[in-house]
């Protein structure tokens, strides 16, 4: 902030080109509040072609839930960049979470977000075979990504799986090899079980999905699967997966 008040754009960064933006103060709670966080925000969005989020809750709340995400470390190089650890993506907070193999697999990872089981879709490389040093329970479900492959007969184990353990507060992550295709339909099936949510693009498991991973791509396979499961979870089939924006 300069001396008018005002916000000026940093020189040394293309604000246009930058995909993702966030901005945070120490404590911001809302979007109506008119403090440091906001003006920011709005000044870097009339210059930004992608929204710019605001962190809500700020640093001190941000640090309070993900402490070994914070850091007082204001710039990095490129080789710390892409070095920094992934972490798998929350889908509910505090109790479900989706990811990669790699991070099933990080006990660092599992002790930080503090998960108690991990279920596993891939065909090739259970946990199972390379065991993970801590106390998780784990539950393989080995099943290859192809458009022929079933899930759909384990929707209801898995379902009952995720339910049982955060009932009781415990931590869910469920992780395929890359991340999208396996665990983000099991992760749908679950969001329409546990949830009531309907598959539908234009409103709720789908699009809910996209909010917390924009890359997450099911099959058209299992998207067949999870078709066949609203009508199961429902009574009646309410999406229409021939439509595009699936």
């Amino acid at each position: 902030m300069d001396s008018d008040g005002k916000f000026p754009l940093p020189v040394a960064v293309e604000v246009d080109s930058v995909q993702h933006v966030a901005v945070y103060d120490s404590d911001t709670s809302c979007l109506q509040e008119q403090g440091r966080a906001v003006a920011c925000a709005q000044a870097l969005a009339k210059a930004s072609l992608y929204p710019v989020h605001i962190v809500r809750g700020g640093f001190q709340r941000f640090s309070a839930l993900y402490p070994f995400l914070s850091t007082e470390k204001v710039t990095y190089t490129i080789t710390e960049l892409e070095n920094l650890k992934i972490y798998p993506v929350e889908i509910i907070a505090g109790l479900l979470y989706m990811g990669d193999q790699k991070q099933g697999m990080d006990s660092g990872v599992l002790s930080q977000l503090k998960i108690s089981a991990v279920i596993s879709t891939s065909h090739t490389d259970t946990l199972e075979s390379r065991p993970i040093k801590g106390n998780q329970t784990v539950l393989n479900i080995p099943v290859a990504d192809t458009v022929v492959s079933d899930l759909h007969s384990s929707f209801e184990r898995i379902c009952s799986f995720i339910g049982s353990h955060i009932n009781m507060g415990s931590r869910v992550l469920i992780v395929s090899r890359q991340g999208r295709s396996r665990c983000s339909a099991l992760t749908i099936a679950f969001l329409m079980h546990h949830l009531k949510y309907t598959l539908e693009a234009s409103g709720e498991a789908w699009k809910y999905m996209l909010k917390c991973k924009p890359n997450m791509r099911p099959n058209m396979g299992f998207l067949q699967q999870l078709s066949d499961w609203e009508l199961h979870t429902m009574g009646t089939k309410v999406t229409d997966i021939s439509e595009p924006y699936f």
